[in-house]
């Protein structure tokens, strides 16, 4: 079966209420990091701004940041990344009443309803995902020619032998296109292919190994030694992985650390502000997201993306996933605002070994 993207379907501007609406009010930033009173904070979803009579679309969105109008564009800017003077949208209603239209429902369809009342609309460990792996599968063949993916994983996607040699292939077959992590996945992947073990567990049989504690420990300093990952990797001391792809197909890794990371490697963003910019750089191309097994940096993403993205001047959804086997985890992200994500709860491990034979099954 193949894929096709949903339609986008435009809010009616020729509606009495939104074709009377006023243009929307700007009003210049006080200082820099600093809106004015009154200011719009933007959401998920596709908002317009009436400006000259026009609705403008703010094309690149995330959540909880102001809308900014640069050169006749709407642009959508953190507050740490305001500068004094900056024309910021000010509103709180979404209505278009205040020349500002937030449009929720923008890929569904026109008659499109849901039942008042139907049994297990939630997701939990007792949701059947058939449907959602075979969803997933024909997505990823069509943006792995069409789009843009962007994975965002935990240490335990390292931790077993066959996950490990799964997200490789992947990587191989093209299905990635970009990778967010901290310093663990990286780490232990490296500890992996080094030592075989991670957290000084052997990949394969979990059996501890002899001072075991100390690969990882082991696995840093020789990686620092040597300077940096990819001259590691260079080295010849790790032959297989998730990095050792990464680095040998190009594909862009961000890792961005934590207060309790070790070492960590050289290329771990030590600078939250830093790596949140480098971590928007790479969503900023998504078309896809998919996060495995760390509630941090998925949240962390989720606060970045937008429901939707333009793509050469169209609007197309934009799809997140979460995969966690914690329901908690899973359900923390929608409660952070990521409302369009659709949630597994599963073994990472197995979900990206599945994956891996799905959409080789062509």
């Amino acid at each position: 079966m193949s894929f096709t993207l949903p339609p986008y379907h435009a809010p009616d501007f020729t509606q009495p209420h939104l074709l009377s609406a006023p243009d929307a009010l700007f009003s210049p930033a006080p200082r820099d990091g600093v809106a004015p009173p009154g200011y719009h904070a933007t959401s998920i979803f596709p908002e317009y701004f009436k400006v000259k009579g026009r609705w403008l679309l703010a094309s690149d969105s995330r959540m909880d940041c102001v809308a900014v109008l640069r050169e006749g564009e709407i642009a959508v800017v953190e507050f740490r990344n305001l500068r004094s003077g900056d024309l910021v949208a000010l509103g709180r209603r979404e209505d278009g009443s205040e020349g500002i239209y937030l449009h929720p429902h923008g890929f569904s369809a026109p008659d499109q309803r849901e039942e008042a009342f139907a049994f297990r609309q939630g997701r939990s460990r007792e949701t059947a995902y058939s449907k959602d792996y075979d969803s997933i599968y024909q997505l990823l063949r069509h943006e792995r020619d069409h789009g843009h993916i962007l994975w965002v994983m935990g240490p335990a996607c390292a931790f077993d032998a066959d996950s490990r040699a799964a997200f490789a292939a992947l990587i191989r077959s093209g299905y990635v296109h970009g990778l967010l992590a901290g310093n663990a996945l990286a780490t232990h992947d490296l500890e992996a292919g080094y030592l075989h073990t991670a957290l000084g567990q052997d990949i394969y049989t979990q059996e501890s190994r002899p001072n075991g504690h100390y690969h990882h420990l082991d696995t840093l300093n020789a990686v620092r030694a040597a300077g940096s990952t990819a001259a590691f990797l260079a080295s010849g001391a790790v032959k297989d992985g998730i990095l050792y792809e990464c680095v040998k197909h190009q594909i862009p890794y961000v890792l961005v650390g934590s207060i309790r990371d070790d070492g960590p490697l050289p290329e771990v963003y030590p600078d939250v502000y830093a790596g949140q910019n480098a971590m928007r750089a790479e969503v900023r191309k998504a078309t896809t997201v998919i996060c495995m097994a760390s509630a941090l940096h998925t949240i962390a993403t989720g606060n970045m993306t937008p429901s939707y993205r333009v793509v050469d001047g169209a609007v197309r959804p934009l799809y997140f996933y979460s995969v966690d086997v914690s329901e908690f985890a899973v359900n923390k992200l929608r409660d952070r605002g990521s409302l369009a994500v659709r949630t597994i709860v599963t073994n990472v491990q197995d979900f990206i070994v599945n994956i891996s034979r799905g959409v080789a099954a062509q």
